[in-house]
């Protein structure tokens, strides 16, 4: 873990000086911006990382075209947020944000496309839609498994993500009752034995 108190005092520092060599809206102010913000983020003082977050935002739509990388990353920072904070609503719109701009901007098989799809699956499962959560979840899975080794960590998250949304439906099919559970056969449906 790192000295979150040491970080901010020189970032701090930093974008004190880059206040007054720079104009107000130079992108060196949003990377500052930004970077007080992952320490914030990275404290769990969601609040504060999102008042940075869009601070960094700001001047980052004012220098960069509209379908540019750094402003999808920024989308997606503050979709995090709010995902942390439980703002699923406003998590998935900076999350579609992003998702668009990558779609438009990407390689179809492209990892950020893949985390993309992952962030919004993951907020569908904190909203307890877990079939929406699948839908992305799959998604991410195909990128994965066409760019990763096969034993990447990633994969390994995103087995586990399905493993877990199945688990949760097949448990809210049953409904307690001990009656018809659906078989969900994960081995067969993804082919992990291939």
């Amino acid at each position: 873990m790192g000295d979150y108190s040491k970080a901010l005092e020189f970032y701090e520092k930093s974008h004190i000086i880059l206040e007054k060599a720079l104009p107000p809206n130079h992108p060196s102010l949003a990377t500052s911006y930004n970077n007080i913000g992952i320490v914030y983020d990275n404290m769990g003082d969601y609040s504060k990382a999102l008042e940075f977050y869009e601070k960094s935002h700001i001047i980052l739509e004012k220098a960069l075209p509209p379908n540019h990388p750094n402003l999808a990353a920024s989308y997606s920072n503050i979709g995090c947020v709010y995902d942390n904070m439980g703002g699923y609503s406003k998590a998935l719109e900076f999350y579609d944000k992003t998702l668009k701009i990558y779609e438009k901007t990407l390689p179809p098989n492209h990892p950020s496309l893949a985390i993309s799809y992952s962030n919004i699956g993951l907020v569908y499962d904190n909203m307890g839609d877990y079939s929406k959560a699948l839908e992305f979840y799959d998604k991410t899975l195909k990128i994965e498994e066409k760019t990763l080794p096969p034993n990447h960590p990633s994969l390994a998250t995103s087995y586990n993500n399905i493993g877990a949304a199945y688990s949760v439906i097949r448990l809210n099919l049953a409904g307690g009752s001990g009656t018809s559970i659906l078989h969900l056969n994960l081995t067969d449906y993804y082919n992990f034995n291939d």
